[in-house]
């Protein structure tokens, strides 16, 4: 099913099962996206190079800006954005583990390796939301997905400099062996609705279907780089089902504090919308 055989219309028009299925997908985008874009921040003046040092502080701006694009129509659900963000449980969230994973002082590759596993996935998750059923999501996607492609894109690029030569390929397998793992729950269900979802056209393909073609691009790519594809690995927590690693509750505590400290009790805007134009 996809947009050229129904619509479901608006927020205002969806039933309840199908108001589940969107706030399903819409959370797993939003906060991935929200949680990548401030754990790039960390790299901002740390970068190897002025050049990578202004794309990742892009790309964190690119992220945070999708996020909005998320939060926004979730939002449009009836949820306010303090209680999506600020004021929210940290167990509330549903990224993947994956991005909530802190980076290491100097570790260039293990930045990269991370970003590539990302990308390659959020490639093919836009690419299945193209023709959603659901109007605000397929338009946020086709607004999303050329910012992506070139985040895609600068990965691919610091990838092959890194594995040129033998030291930036054992930096590179060493950061594959630990973060592998955590890139597969990138494909793990949160809640029940997932195969509403795909019925529904919210997402025309099924969690199972990208991870394989992601597992497929990703060994493709790397092995021709030199790297050895790693097991799945011990279990780790998904983040999908709000179990997260023991770093999330910290990063999320930093995310907020300001918020916290200043008193706020709501999410004030110095720019509005009306005074923008």
């Amino acid at each position: 099913m996809s947009a050229v055989d129904t619509d479901l219309g608006g927020p205002e028009e969806l039933s309840e099962r199908e108001q589940r299925a969107v706030e399903t997908q819409l959370f797993r985008l939003a906060d991935d996206e929200f949680v990548q874009a401030e754990r790039y921040t960390f790299w901002q003046v740390r970068a190897p190079t002025l050049e990578s040092d202004l794309a990742i502080s892009n790309n964190a701006q690119d992220e945070l800006g999708h996020a909005r694009l998320w939060y926004d129509a979730i939002r449009q659900l009836g949820y306010s954005e303090e209680s999506l963000i600020w004021e929210s449980d940290p167990a509330d969230f549903q990224h993947s583990t994956l991005v909530e994973l802190p980076f290491e002082e100097g570790d260039w590759a293990g930045a990269i390796l991370r970003a590539y596993l990302y990308d390659a996935a959020e490639e093919i998750r836009l690419a299945a939301l193209a023709e959603s059923t659901y109007r605000p999501i397929r338009d946020r996607t086709s607004r999303v997905q050329g910012e992506e492609a070139y985040h895609l894109e600068h990965a691919v690029s610091w990838l092959e400099r890194l594995a040129a030569d033998e030291e930036g390929r054992e930096r590179l397998q060493t950061a594959l062996e630990e973060l592998y793992p955590y890139a597969l729950t990138l494909f793990e269900p949160a809640g029940d609705a997932e195969s509403d979802i795909v019925e529904l056209g919210v997402r025309s393909r099924t969690l199972e279907e990208m991870r394989t073609e992601w597992a497929r691009g990703v060994a493709t790519q790397l092995t021709e780089l030199g790297l050895d594809i790693p097991g799945a690995g011990p279990a780790t927590p998904t983040g999908r089902n709000g179990r997260h690693t023991d770093h999330w509750r910290k990063l999320f505590e930093e995310m907020t504090s300001t918020y916290r400290n200043l008193g706020r009790d709501s999410a004030t805007k110095i720019i509005t919308e009306e005074n923008n134009e």
